[in-house]
């Protein structure tokens, strides 16, 4: 029997244990995706119950959970448009079980907003994907004096400081400011903790109009209460094809919002990976597409690399419309 070397049997001894290292390393990772996630996931709503936010987050949250084999629970954190529900997911542990079902609002527009924001919508989180978007409608009780928007904006000039609008979210915050802008028109404005309430007190003749999201408005508009006059977006919406778009009447108009899922920053990279080829999985699911189409949002999925790109995008984009409608930031 032959006797190896000392340092050549050292040598064999130690590539064994660097490859035993570099099996664990590689295992390690691939067995987390494997596990996770391996107990209830939360997903934080930065609107109310019953806003378009929150109707797209229990959609999701059903079809992910039934994807994952865990409950999803939905926690409303209404308020601040929308920031109290960002600093709850940012103060969350970084590790996949907690998040932030998202729009523009938080994503994009608070940053043009507030003159300080309590948290960074890019640094302090971690994108997942792109859900969808949608536009609002401009909303006024049936027994307003105007039928359409040319009569709106011509009731509304005869009547300067005499119309409140009310405003829930950032985008119907831009889409009344911008409306009024534009269109030389003056009007008190009256703030909320989300949209749903603020169509509460548009029926009750507290305000006068308002800008609902288009499967609130559309809601509401087939319950044959309220009107709806015209869509903020440059075309039609699928679900509202009779409502025309504003800027058709008052020129340079245009205003849309988007949807997404976002975890707090520094969640494990193969974490970030499932989740969205999760999310992913669900939105190219038919009876999913149908139900979040059916809350009045247009499906645009985007992985998150992609999203992170749209967001610096948006953020700019928002930038121009507050500045467009005149908002001083608060």
């Amino acid at each position: 029997m032959r006797h190896l070397p000392h340092h050549s049997l050292l040598r064999r001894r130690c590539t064994a244990a660097l490859a035993a290292l570099a099996l664990c390393a590689g295992f390690a990772p691939a067995a987390l995706a494997q596990s996770y996630p391996n107990k209830p996931v939360k997903f934080v709503v930065p609107f109310s119950a019953g806003s378009a936010t929150d109707n797209v987050g229990r959609i999701l949250a059903q079809a992910m959970s039934d994807a994952w084999g865990q409950p999803i629970t939905i926690e409303n954190k209404a308020g601040a448009n929308g920031i109290l529900g960002a600093e709850v997911v940012k103060a969350a542990p970084a590790d996949g079980y907690t998040f932030l079902v998202t729009t523009s609002t938080t994503q994009a527009a608070n940053v043009h907003l507030y003159r300080k924001l309590p948290y960074d919508p890019v640094k302090d989180f971690t994108p997942i994907g792109k859900i969808g978007e949608t536009g609002f409608i401009l909303m006024v009780s049936n027994d307003f004096p105007a039928k359409d928007m040319k009569e709106f904006v011509s009731y509304a000039k005869a009547n300067p400081g005499k119309l409140a609008f009310g405003h829930g979210s950032s985008g119907s915050l831009v889409s009344a400011a911008m409306l009024t802008e534009l269109a030389g028109i003056q009007a008190v404005n009256v703030p909320y903790k989300s949209i749903p309430p603020a169509l509460t007190d548009l029926l009750g003749g507290q305000i006068q109009f308002t800008f609902a999201d288009t499967g609130n408005a559309v809601s509401q508009m087939n319950g044959g209460r309220m009107r709806g006059l015209g869509v903020t977006t440059r075309k039609r919406a699928g679900k509202a094809p009779n409502v025309p778009p504003i800027g058709d009447t008052v020129n340079g108009y245009n205003v849309s919002a988007w949807f997404g899922l976002m975890a707090p920053a520094g969640i494990p990279a193969d974490v970030q990976k499932k989740a969205t080829a999760t999310l992913m999985a669900v939105l190219a699911k038919p009876e999913v597409r149908e139900k979040i189409q059916g809350v009045g949002v247009d499906i645009d999925a985007e992985d998150s690399a992609a999203l992170a790109k749209t967001i610096e995008t948006e953020i700019k984009k928002w930038g121009g419309w507050v500045k467009s409608a005149g908002i001083t930031p608060e």
